[in-house]
């Protein structure tokens, strides 16, 4: 019998640009709920983050901001930017469109097997939530469907 839980998993982020390794915490889920194999679905809630999956290596992580500021640089005259032609926005919103258009770059949902109850992930690979537009509090919704230990998937 397939099983199926949820969970909204709360980030607190630092930085305007930083990813944030959410492994073990997904893996956490995972044990937490007591699936042998099946799947996980994570989606960032958010329209400034994004969710990826690679090494969590602090040099590379600086290569991967960097990367991303020189595709959409936050100082281009991008249009979203134009607060005063926006009607209805708050008195805090922040110049973001360069955060929006590297989320659409990178994504924001993941889908990561379960087998004998592990995440299936290779060896160098982490689970990123990438803020873009930090620091804020962060929500991921996870759902996970899959048979227990001593089911048989059918």
């Amino acid at each position: 019998m397939n099983h199926w839980h949820h969970h909204r998993l709360v980030v607190e982020t630092d930085g305007s640009f930083r990813c944030h390794n959410i492994t073990a915490e997904l893996q956490r889920f995972v044990d937490r709920c007591g699936i042998a194999r099946g799947l996980l679905v994570a989606a960032g809630q958010h329209t400034t983050t994004a969710l990826v999956v690679n090494e969590s290596e602090p040099r590379l992580l600086a290569d991967i901001e960097r990367f991303f500021l020189e595709l959409a640089p936050a100082d281009r005259p991008w249009m979203h930017n134009d607060l005063h032609l926006r009607p209805g926005i708050p008195p805090d919103e922040p110049r973001n469109a360069h955060s929006h258009l590297i989320a659409l770059m990178l994504g924001n949902h993941l889908s990561l097997p379960v087998t004998a109850g592990r995440l299936g992930l290779g060896t160098y690979q982490a689970v990123l939530l990438v803020e873009l537009d930090g620091p804020r509090q962060r929500e991921v919704l996870l759902q996970l469907s899959g048979v227990q230990p001593t089911e048989r998937a059918g």
